[in-house]
């Protein structure tokens, strides 16, 4: 799973985007930018129902990061709906080779 995300969508130990080089095996370090925490009720259909959490990432040039997924095999699900709102930004998701759902966050301002 590791070398999953690590290929696929550049997150896990050693993809550090820090200046200090203090990423290792087994930890990265990110750009500074929002976190969400957000909790969905257990009805929710959001997503499966069958899962209690859904990683969601701060990407910027989604539609390039999706094209790659797309020619790695990897199906990504885009709406019109999570798009509504382009103050906040660009939705997609994709799932992990165990079925764990990731949602891909290019907020507004990072193109």
């Amino acid at each position: 799973m590791k070398a999953w995300y690590r290929e696929h969508l550049g997150v896990g130990g050693g993809c550090g985007t820090d200046d200090k080089g203090e990423s290792n095996e087994w930890v990265w370090f990110t750009k500074g930018g929002p976190m969400v925490f957000e909790p969905f009720k257990a009805d929710s259909d959001y997503f499966a129902a069958d899962k209690q959490a859904m990683i969601n990432l701060r990407v910027s040039e989604l539609d390039a990061l999706l094209d790659k997924l797309r020619k790695a095999g990897i199906e990504v699900i885009t709406k019109s709906e999570w798009d509504a709102m382009p103050e906040i930004g660009r939705f997609a998701r994709v799932h992990d080779p165990e079925g764990n759902p990731i949602e891909l966050w290019e907020p507004a301002n990072a193109s």
